[in-house]
C-alpha cells in the first residue's frame, strides 16, 4: 500500500486507549447503541487489568462498593470464567478486588465483541484536525497504512492525554521533573499461603499494618494480622522501613523500594502478584526513555524472586509464572479542565452534587527509593469526582477519562487507579450518548450541554454509584 493514501472510516464515538478508562467507556457508549471505534497501541485491550495488579478505588475502608455499573459486568464475566478471587482487605489503608490476569484477558475481549465495539489493535493515533473548539478526526498508522477517523465526539483515554494535548489542550506533566516511578508487575505461584500467614502473625513487624484509623479500629498490629490471616488469601504489604526489608536493602540483597505489596490472583495455581519494581523520574512520553526502563526493572524482578524464595518463608519453592504485558506508568500529562480535583477533595472525602463517580483509594505518590506518601481518605471513606475535571479547556466534544484528567498531583495520586478509572469512562461514554441523542446538537457536539442531573440519572440507572456511601 502507498504510504500517501489515507483512508477514510466514520464514527459515532471514537475512543483512544483500551486501558480500564478506555474500555469502560467503549462498552458502554456500545451498549447505548453507537458505533464505536475502540483504538489501542498495543496488542491486547485491557491495560493495567492485565498486570496482575488488583483493582484499587472500587471500594472504600469500610468495605463499602463505590464504583458499579461496568465494572459489576466485568467482574461477573471473570466469575462465569472462573477466574474472580473477590474483594479483600490488607488491613492496611485500603480494600481491592484479586482476581486472574489471564482470566481479565477473556472477559475484557468477551465484553467488547458481546457489545460491538469495533477495536483496532497495534494502531497508533499521531495526528489530530481541530477548528474553533471541535476536533474533527484523528489520524491514525497501522499496517494498513494511515485512516482518518471522523466522529461525532471523542474520548481520549490513552493515559497520556495524547488526544487532548495534540488538540491543543494545556496540561501538567509530573512535578519540576519528578515523576512517580516506573513499574513492572511480575506474578509468582506455588506460594505457600498458609506459612506466609503464620510469618505475618509471628512477626508483624515486616508489615504495613492499620495504617488508616478507619481500618485500625483501635487493633493492636498482633490483632490486625490476626484478622488478615482470617481472612485466607495471601494479602499483605511487606514494608521498605521494616526491619526485613530495610536490612536486605542495607545488605544488597535487595533495590531500595518502599514496598511489596502481594496480592493473590490464583488459589488453583497458588499463584500471587508483586509490586514493587521501581524506576523513578522518567517522563514516560519520552518512547526512548521509557523503553530504557525495561532493562532496570526486568533485573529487578530477578533480584527481587531470589529475595522472596530466601527470606520470606511461604515463597521458598516459588516460580516465576508471569510478566506485566508491558511497563505500568503512574503519571505523565494531567489535562487542565474546567475543574480540578484538588487533595483536600480527596481527603476530606468531600461530596458534590455534579459528581460522576467515586474514587476512595489514599493519596499515593510513590518517590525514588524508599521514599512514599500514603495519606487516607478521611473516615476511611470516598470522595466525588466532578465532570467539569473531565472536560478540557477549550474543546467541546472531546472528553478525557482515567489517569488524564484534571487534579492536583496529590490528588492524582489517588484518582489514578482502576477502579474510579472505569467510573470515569463510563461517565463521559454515557454524556456523548445523552448529546448524540439531542438533535439540536447535531452541528456542534458538546459535553458541556449535558444536563448533570440527567447524566447522574442515567449513571445511576446503569449501576454507577453516587450517593449513599462513606
Amino acid at each position: 500500500m502507498r504510504t500517501d493514501e489515507i483512508q477514510a472510516v466514520q464514527t459515532d464515538v471514537l475512543i483512544v486507549g483500551a486501558g480500564a478508562a478506555g474500555v469502560a467507556a467503549a462498552v458502554t457508549a456500545a451498549r447505548k447503541g453507537l458505533d464505536v471505534i475502540l483504538v489501542e497501541s498495543g496488542a491486547m485491550p485491557g491495560g493495567e487489568l492485565l498486570t496482575g495488579m488488583a483493582i484499587d478505588g472500587a471500594l472504600n475502608g469500610h468495605g463499602e462498593w463505590v464504583v458499579g455499573g461496568f465494572i459489576t459486568e466485568l467482574l461477573e464475566e471473570c466469575r462465569r470464567l472462573g477466574g474472580y478471587i473477590g474483594a479483600l482487605n490488607d488491613w492496611r489503608l485500603i480494600h481491592y478486588v484479586c482476581y486472574d490476569p489471564e482470566i481479565m484477558k477473556l472477559a475484557v475481549a468477551n465484553l467488547l465483541g458481546r457489545h460491538g465495539v469495533r477495536l483496532l489493535l497495534h494502531t497508533f493515533a499521531y495526528d489530530v484536525e481541530h477548528m474553533d473548539a471541535q476536533v474533527q478526526s484523528v489520524h491514525i498508522l497501522n499496517k494498513q497504512g494511515r485512516t482518518r477517523i471522523t466522529a461525532a465526539m471523542f474520548i481520549d483515554a490513552s493515559g497520556d492525554g495524547d488526544i487532548a494535548a495534540m488538540a491543543g489542550a494545556s496540561y501538567l506533566s509530573g512535578d519540576k521533573g519528578q515523576y512517580q516511578p516506573l513499574s513492572l508487575m511480575f506474578r509468582l505461584a506455588n506460594v505457600d499461603t498458609p506459612a506466609l500467614l503464620d510469618f505475618l502473625v509471628r512477626e508483624p513487624e515486616h508489615f504495613a499494618l492499620g495504617e488508616s484509623d478507619a481500618i485500625r479500629g483501635g487493633r493492636s498490629d498482633q490483632e490486625i494480622a490476626q484478622e488478615v490471616k482470617k481472612q485466607g488469601h495471601p494479602t499483605v504489604f511487606l514494608k521498605g522501613d521494616g526491619p526485613l526489608m530495610a536490612n536486605a536493602i542495607e545488605a544488597g540483597e535487595l533495590y531500595p523500594t518502599a514496598l511489596i505489596m502481594i496480592q493473590p490472583t490464583s488459589s488453583q495455581k497458588r499463584e500471587v502478584c508483586l509490586n514493587t519494581t521501581r524506576v523513578a523520574n522518567v517522563d514516560a512520553t519520552r518512547t526512548r526513555d521509557l523503553s530504557a526502563v525495561l532493562e532496570p526493572l526486568s533485573k529487578q524482578i530477578e533480584i527481587c524472586t531470589n529475595f522472596m524464595r530466601q527470606r520470606v518463608p511461604g515463597f521458598e519453592h516459588a516460580v516465576l509464572s508471569g510478566l506485566a504485558q508491558r511497563i505500568g506508568i503512574r503519571e505523565t500529562r494531567r489535562i487542565v479542565c474546567d475543574e480540578v480535583l484538588a487533595q483536600e477533595d480527596v481527603l476530606s472525602a468531600r461530596k458534590r452534587q455534579d459528581a460522576i463517580g467515586k474514587g476512595s483509594h489514599h493519596v499515593d505518590i510513590h518517590q525514588d527509593g524508599i521514599g512514599q506518601l500514603r495519606i487516607p481518605v478521611e473516615g476511611g471513606g470516598s470522595y466525588d469526582i466532578p465532570f467539569g475535571c473531565l472536560l478540557p479547556k477549550g474543546l467541546d466534544n472531546l472528553a478525557v477519562a482515567g489517569r488524564c484528567l484534571s487534579a492536583d498531583r496529590p490528588a492524582h495520586g489517588s484518582v489514578r487507579v482502576m477502579g474510579p478509572c472505569m467510573a470515569m469512562g463510563q461517565a463521559v461514554a454515557t454524556a456523548a450518548s445523552l448529546v448524540l441523542a439531542d438533535k439540536s446538537q447535531a452541528a456542534r457536539p458538546d459535553f458541556r450541554a449535558v444536563n448533570i442531573q440527567r447524566l447522574r440519572q442515567n449513571l445511576v440507572a446503569d449501576g454507577a454509584i453516587l450517593d449513599g456511601t462513606h
